[in-house]
């Protein structure tokens, strides 16, 4: 056994190529057991074993600096840097990230868990290295899906102006999540038909020097290339093809499957699903036969994705079924909505889907691009709850003071199937506004009855329960909650309000009459949300306004119901806040 004895890259300098080999081998059936029994990124890192193992061989981590983009390929970079226990050990599988993190290890320099970012974040890495006259390596890592970012771009443009050391390896391993898509690929598979000749070369082409690695998991020829780069005073590009998923064929044959996935079988290569029958209906899956019901029936109508189809269950037999009505615009989502504003311009019906963390990235396309101009595009934000990725690089809890202040766009909270299904409906083919719906995180819920309401009237509310002195305003997938408290209490007044983004101000007035408390619920980050909009309105009143929602920090792998309790939030919580309001 050789990984008992590694406890950072020092120890496996000591080892001959035929030990590396052994340590390959074991790295790799670790791996898959815990992947297997925890689930997680499985082809990236499978692919990505070799040459972790000649960078940590060749190079002198952490005076030497490797970024990894995306990070999701790092768990044998964990093992070879004092983690190994978080991979061998059950009881320590959940110690670490899934990511970079400097909080675990020196090795670690960001926490990253975003696309597209290594080239850039490097650059300042060598930058500064140069500025204070130091001599390390800068090694940036990037996979060929994530060169389809805008800001990978920026990066290689970026590198050479440095003229001085500054390494990319490009793991190439003709896959994103799903199919690459975009013209950079078309030059990537010239480059590996002919084995790093072909006269055109997009890296040459931006000044950078240029190596190509045909067998990018083999270990000899790895250490080679590295060494050849090592301590080089120029600018170069490292361009490595693998096999994402190599040594496991299950993941070799179904890459896009297993770039990502709950345990699984080994033997059998077999996810671990849930045995009980056919998969209920979902918030997706509604949403995903509404796209599919559209695209069939109006060819004007796109559905936009950024390079993560799966996450909203478009299989690939689906996106073969929508045919040329269905755009993967690669990771690259600020192309996706300023694109989604031209195709509403020119007289499509765009529907964009994308996660709620990497909303985040199209603040200025959405500003200026989309809603400056007031194009009528329809964008569905997915796993916008704490009840969702809970990661701190994945957190979906920032949508609502993001999107809700950008003027012109109307953002929409559903609560049931029949009220998401009509503000789909509306939301695609009405063309006054840029509108986007928060689709609900929680167990489905259906009311049983067509939901008639006129969304073209926009900022009104519901009121599904009239009482008095207390009202609570339940956002979205808090609506359960607020109706909970509502139920318990007896005769206080329920509102459900379906817009973010606008204030009923003649129902706020009423409230004024006999009302005393206004409870706000969102779930989201309670700075700049929902609930301090109501508090403005009601700022000069003597009603009494208390919003509940997640403290402005970045909370990192909280199970939902402890980060809730922290944050004051339960049924119980909050009668008590109210009860002791009230007797004030």
């Amino acid at each position: 056994m050789y990984l008992e004895k590694i406890n950072s890259p020092k120890d496996i300098k000591k080892l001959s190529i035929d030990e590396l080999k052994e340590l390959i081998v074991e790295l790799r059936a670790h791996l898959l057991k815990r992947l297997s029994e925890k689930g997680g990124h499985i082809g990236p890192n499978l692919g990505s074993l070799e040459f972790t193992v000649a960078l940590h061989y060749v190079f002198d981590s952490p005076k030497d600096k490797i970024v990894f983009d995306v990070s999701h390929q790092t768990y044998v970079h964990k093992m070879l840097t004092g983690r190994k226990d978080a991979f061998m050990i059950p009881e320590k599988y959940s110690s670490v990230t899934g990511y970079t993190s400097p909080k675990e290890s020196e090795h670690d320099f960001f926490t990253i868990g975003h696309t597209s970012t290594s080239i850039s974040l490097a650059c300042g890495l060598a930058k500064a290295r140069n500025l204070k006259g130091d001599n390390e390596n800068i090694i940036a890592v990037i996979g060929d899906g994530s060169l389809s970012g805008g800001e990978a771009y920026e990066g290689l443009n970026n590198v050479f102006e440095l003229d001085s050391n500054m390494i990319v390896v490009i793991n190439d391993n003709n896959q994103s999540i799903a199919e690459n898509h975009g013209g950079i690929y078309k030059n990537l598979f010239e480059l590996r038909k002919t084995k790093g000749k072909a006269e055109n070369n997009i890296f040459k082409a931006m000044g950078l020097n240029y190596i190509y690695v045909d067998e990018g998991n083999d270990i000899e020829e790895l250490i080679s290339a590295f060494k050849s780069v090592k301590n080089i005073g120029k600018p170069i590009v490292v361009h490595l093809s693998t096999n994402k998923g190599n040594g496991f064929k299950p993941a070799e044959i179904n890459k896009e499957e297993f770039h990502f996935g709950a345990p699984f079988d080994i033997e059998t290569g077999e996810f671990k699903r849930n045995k009980s029958g056919q998969k209920e209906e979902d918030y997706s899956s509604i949403t995903l036969d509404f796209l599919i019901n559209s695209v069939k029936n109006d060819k004007t109508v796109a559905v936009l994705t950024a390079g993560t189809p799966g996450d909203f269950e478009l299989s690939k037999e689906v996106r073969e079924k929508m045919g040329k009505q269905y755009i993967d615009v690669g990771i690259a989502e600020e192309h996706a909505v300023a694109m989604s504003s031209g195709l509403a311009k020119n007289g499509a019906k765009p529907v964009f889907c994308g996660c709620s963390t990497f909303i985040q990235r199209t603040y200025d396309q959405l500003s200026q691009d989309l809603c400056l101009n007031n194009n009528p595009a329809l964008i569905l934000v997915y796993y916008a709850s704490v009840y969702r990725a809970n990661d701190v690089t994945h957190l979906g809890i920032f949508d609502i003071p993001m999107i809700s202040n950008i003027p012109n766009l109307v953002y929409l909270a559903p609560t049931n199937k029949e009220e998401h299904l009509k503000m789909m409906e509306w939301g695609l083919n009405q063309n006054e506004h840029p509108v986007a719906i928060r689709v609900p995180a929680l167990d489905l819920i259906s009311t049983g009855e067509e939901d008639k309401t006129d969304y073209s009237i926009l900022n009104k509310y519901k009121v599904t329960k009239k009482g008095k002195d207390v009202a609570i305003i339940a956002l979205g997938n808090f609506y359960k909650l607020g109706k909970e408290i509502a139920d318990e209490l007896g005769d206080i007044t329920l509102i459900n309000p379906r817009f973010i983004t606008g204030l009923d101000e003649e129902l706020l007035e009423e409230l004024k009459e006999n009302h005393k408390l206004v409870i706000t619920l969102e779930d989201g980050a309670i700075d700049g949300g929902f609930g301090e909009k109501i508090s403005r309105f009601f700022g000069t009143s003597d009603l009494k306004v208390k919003n509940y929602g997640i403290k402005k920090n970045f909370p990192d792998r909280v199970v939902a119901e402890k980060l809730l309790l922290e944050n004051g939030i339960s049924k119980d919580l909050i009668i008590n806040d109210i009860k002791e309001i009230l007797n004030k």
